[in-house]
């Protein structure tokens, strides 16, 4: 009869194990991402913890091959502890009894000695007379009183409204209570959560997920329809369908019945980032949805509502297409929601630098035109900065310079090329540089946003282009570096806030924006007016 503890968990096996031992779980692609950028760490204890931060215990017991691995680093005792655990004769070599007998007794004892769930061997807790009953997905006071004007908003014609609160602020976790709430009080019946970006997509199912095991109260369906996902729309009768709005606009131009079909049954569209409402093709899907019948309801997020800098006329079409109805987060005492969020740090303080970047590129008159006309820079004109080797040399100086102060610096690149550079020149400098783009395969997107999202101790920088501006959370982030100039004031702000993420949720108490400015174009500096920018083009909001 063994004396020692019951069963061991994952993480302590994984940490007192041999190095080598570890390093066979890992997936290849990140062996090769850790033996190119930091060669010989897997050699060292580092490989340890590497492992810890990387294998879900669950999945590895689950999966055949890994749990065979895992197995086979238990200390013998351990080993003949778990073999009694199963009542298996230990006549023979109990990795080998384990292993051969473990498909006849099931997964479930292992779970328990590898502490994924509770051992009932374990003495019971006494439940205190008194305690405090915590919430998984609660909301802070100021989301609370955004979400109840909001839900009033909703409740009463137009049913239209924009919700305004900074990046960082968390507009999505108190949308979420938005959507939890609606499928309560009107179920059986289907919300629409409409995204333009990848990472959006993600991140609305995941917190979905996440917000409807505390929040629900009963068993809905979650679609996910974008990319190369297909989902039977017609099925779903009651729940959540995460959408692409490509993917809404195509199905809308292919077979407008469908979506019109979904509009019986929608009783609310929310519009992520919704300043994209007023594009003429998404126009269309939103008004298919929300028009339908007079109780179908629209919401709109964003954290900059307004499309550019100085298109006023754009601003005021978004306005009118809500009807005016905008709920902005409003705390008593302060001038603006930033400055409140900053104090009590939910909001990191940004402290703002620029660097002029010499710059040998010379933009033609039709470069310059298209500066002056539109919102943003065409792709012409940032891959034309991209080559520039001054430009990319004085970046690089920039990034070096700003990894002796930061654990974790985000990077928007002008250009995939010059991204792709930045990541190589960095890793030659023995620097751990991620790189990802909208070209990057999702599962190696994936994995590297995991890597650096994760809690490793070395410093990384990631280093992108065209993605990680929306739906991107790493609270470790405490620098951006903004070398990739745009003339909107929403992308700008986005790419800010990727770094202003405060103590209070999980962040920094300052971040570092530094903007790589150049003598012809132009370039922004203030969070607060980057938030307070639109104001005179919506009316006040209703008072609550």
């Amino acid at each position: 009869m063994t004396t020692s503890a019951p069963g061991i968990s994952v993480k302590d096996l994984l940490l007192s194990a041999k190095p080598m031992s570890v390093r066979r779980l890992l997936p290849q692609s990140t062996v090769d991402l850790i033996e190119r950028t930091s060669p010989g760490l897997l050699e060292t204890d580092e490989a340890n913890r590497v492992a810890v931060a990387t294998i879900d215990p669950i999945e590895a017991i689950k999966d055949t091959p890994t749990r065979s691995r895992i197995i086979r680093l238990l200390p013998l005792p351990k080993a003949r502890e778990l073999c009694e655990k199963l009542d298996l004769a230990v006549d023979r070599s109990p990795y080998d009894a384990i292993e051969t007998e473990i498909d006849q007794v099931g997964i479930e004892p292992l779970l328990e000695f590898f502490g994924i769930v509770d051992d009932p061997r374990a003495p019971r807790l006494v439940a205190p007379t008194t305690q405090e009953a915590n919430v998984t997905y609660g909301l802070f006071p100021h989301q609370r009183v955004a979400a109840r004007k909001v839900a009033t908003a909703l409740g009463r014609p137009p049913r239209k409204v924009v919700l305004h609160m900074p990046t960082g602020a968390g507009k999505t976790r108190t949308a979420m209570h938005l959507v939890a709430r609606h499928l309560r009080e009107y179920g059986p019946t289907v919300v629409v959560w409409l995204a333009q970006n990848r990472e959006l997509l993600d991140q609305a199912s995941d917190e979905f997920e996440k917000a409807w095991l505390p929040l629900g109260d009963r068993d809905v369906q979650l679609m996910r329809l974008w990319g190369n996902r297909g989902a039977p729309l017609e099925e779903l009768q009651d729940g959540l369908v995460v959408a692409g709005l490509a993917k809404m606009a195509s199905i809308d131009t292919r077979d407008a019945a469908t979506l019109l079909k979904l509009a019986d049954r929608a009783s609310l569209t929310v519009i992520d980032e919704a300043h994209q409402a007023i594009a003429p093709t998404y126009a269309n899907v939103l008004r298919a949805l929300s028009s339908k019948r007079p109780e179908n309801a629209l919401l709109g997020l964003t954290a900059t509502p307004g499309r550019s800098w100085s298109e006023i006329d754009e601003d005021k079409r978004l306005s009118e297409f809500f009807d005016g109805q905008k709920v902005l987060l409003e705390v008593e005492g302060y001038d603006d929601p930033v400055s409140f969020l900053m104090e009590e740090k939910y909001l990191a303080r940004p402290i703002f630098r620029q660097l002029e970047a010499p710059s040998d590129v010379q933009l033609d008159r039709t470069d310059q035109r298209t500066i002056q006309n539109d919102p943003d820079l065409a792709e012409e004109v940032l891959e034309k900065l991209g080559q520039d080797t001054a430009r990319t040399e004085a970046i690089l100086i920039a990034i070096l310079d700003a990894i002796t102060r930061h654990e974790r610096i985000i990077v928007f690149a002008p250009s995939v090329e010059n991204a792709k550079l930045l990541q190589a020149m960095l890793t030659i400098k023995n620097v751990e540089a991620l790189f990802v783009s909208g070209e990057t395969e999702p599962a190696e997107r994936e994995r590297r946003i995991r890597r650096f999202k994760s809690n490793a101790r070395n410093k990384i920088v990631m280093v992108n282009f065209g993605v990680l501006t929306t739906g991107f959370d790493a609270p470790r982030t405490s620098c951006a570096i903004i070398a990739r100039p745009t003339r909107s004031l929403v992308l700008y702000s986005q790419m800010v806030g990727r770094a202003t993420r405060g103590v209070r949720a999980g962040g920094n108490e300052e971040a570092e924006i530094i903007t790589i400015t150049d003598p012809s174009l132009p370039g922004f500096g203030s969070v607060t007016e980057a938030f307070s920018n639109w104001e005179d083009v919506w009316n006040e909001p209703n008072g609550e």
